[in-house]
Order: structure tokens, then sequence, then C-alpha cells
């Protein structure tokens, strides 16, 4: 089952990840929210749209955003709504 780890926790886990790029993208309900915390962030994709981001916190360790959703894609990238993906040591196994 692909299992997101950081810091020693898991922060997420599902056996239905979209692949995307290379990017496991996760369902919101398998992330473990009391790991995630709000971020500013955005940024843009040409062909998903703008992307949110938020931060891990794990044992009291900030990683600043480490993950990233797509909260409204284009319509190309509709499969990836609400799904989160991981980067800046997140591994994915």
């Amino acid at each position: 089952m692909p299992t997101a780890r950081w810091n020693g926790a898991v922060i997420a886990q599902s056996e239905d990840t979209v692949v995307v790029e290379g990017n496991h993208y996760f369902p919101a309900d398998s992330i473990v929210a009391d790991y995630f915390e709000a971020s500013a962030t955005h940024s843009i994709c040409p062909w998903k749209g703008e992307a949110s981001y938020k931060s891990l916190v794990v044992d009291g360790k900030r990683n600043a955003d480490a993950a990233w959703f797509y909260p409204d894609p284009k319509p190309k990238a509709a499969e990836i709504k609400d799904r989160f993906a991981f980067w800046k040591g997140v591994t994915v196994e």
C-alpha cells in the first residue's frame, strides 16, 4: 500500500492513489490531519491549475509547504481534485 512518511511518521496511506508526473496523490481522507497545518503558498501549473500547500509538523519539526493539492483543478486534472502529493524529503513507498 502506498505510504508517505516524514520525520519517522506515517503522514498518509492509501491503496487509492493517483500517479501524475511521478507523484502519488493521496485522497484527503487518507492523510493524518494532525500533522498538517495551513499555508498561504500557492503555485500555478499550466495544465493542472492552482495548487495550494500545507506544511508538515511532526515531533516538533516543521517542513514548510511539503504537501500540495488542487482544490479546483483544470478539467484535464480532475482526477487529483483534493488529493495530496508530497516533496521536500517526504518518502512514498
